[in-house]
């Protein structure tokens, strides 16, 4: 049984979800501190400015809460992002994909915390481009004990025989790696291979922005070559005209 245990992050890039397709259990690790200026409530989009920051407010104390905990108390926000992501993308070639997704995630529903209002969106996100992984939450497991063995603890509760991480989390684990190979369960670090340029709204292409530039760009039945059933790096036969464009910068601030 290969299982990712990950916080939920806003609006991830593509490789997030490279790693929810790898294994067979995804279990969402918000209960664990909020951290700020962190993928937890941020991610970045290409305007016509170039990259842009598109951060969801939080309010300061929210460092001393668990990411579960961190409360949306005003949603004034959610109004904010459906127009920029709809400015953003609504020449692209199937933004009629993203736009029901926007109106979902930002019109239809009213969101009280961060984890909920970010788990919502990536299952939503994974079933559209065809994930079939089952999705759990770590609340619901025991976990005791210090960071290193609750992790082990909630991977032997999901029968975990591989644990797939990011290779980011080298440094977490650090010498505890032994600790893996006592419960039986092989420890591997996710390898991001170079995923293939598509057609954007403007050039230079830019790999690290959220998932949802792809399924602007990109059909949804095709969405998967692009991700884990990548071949190697190719040119779309055809590229926008180069625009200018300014460093990542905010588009609203957390409070």
């Amino acid at each position: 049984m290969k299982v990712a245990i990950i916080q939920s992050n806003y609006l991830p890039w593509k490789g997030y979800f490279d790693i929810i397709h790898d294994v067979d259990i995804f279990c969402f690790y918000d209960e664990v501190q909020y951290t700020k200026n962190d993928w937890r409530n941020r991610n970045k989009i290409y305007s016509k400015n170039g990259l842009q920051w598109l951060p969801i407010p939080i309010y300061k104390n929210a460092v001393k809460q668990k990411i579960s905990e961190v409360s949306l108390n005003d949603n004034s926000w959610q109004g904010l992002h459906y127009t920029t992501l709809f400015q953003t993308y609504s020449s692209a070639l199937f933004f009629h994909q993203l736009k029901p997704i926007l109106e979902d995630l930002y019109k239809s529903n009213k969101w009280d915390f961060l984890s909920e209002f970010n788990q919502y969106c990536i299952k939503k996100i994974s079933n559209y481009i065809g994930i079939k992984t089952k999705f759990v939450n770590s609340k619901d497991y025991n976990l005791s004990s210090n960071r290193i063995e609750k992790l082990i603890t909630l991977l032997v509760d999901l029968k975990a025989t591989e644990y797939i991480t990011g290779p980011s989390a080298k440094e977490y684990i650090g010498d505890s790696e032994h600790l893996f190979k006592a419960n039986k369960i092989q420890l591997t670090y996710k390898t991001y291979p170079e995923y293939p340029v598509y057609r954007q709204l403007r050039l230079p292409f830019e790999n690290n922005v959220s998932i949802l530039d792809l399924i602007a760009n990109i059909h949804v039945d095709e969405i998967r070559k692009y991700i884990w059933d990548c071949p190697q790096k190719t040119i779309p036969d055809i590229l926008p005209i180069p625009t200018l464009h300014q460093p990542a910068k905010n588009i609203s601030e957390s409070i």
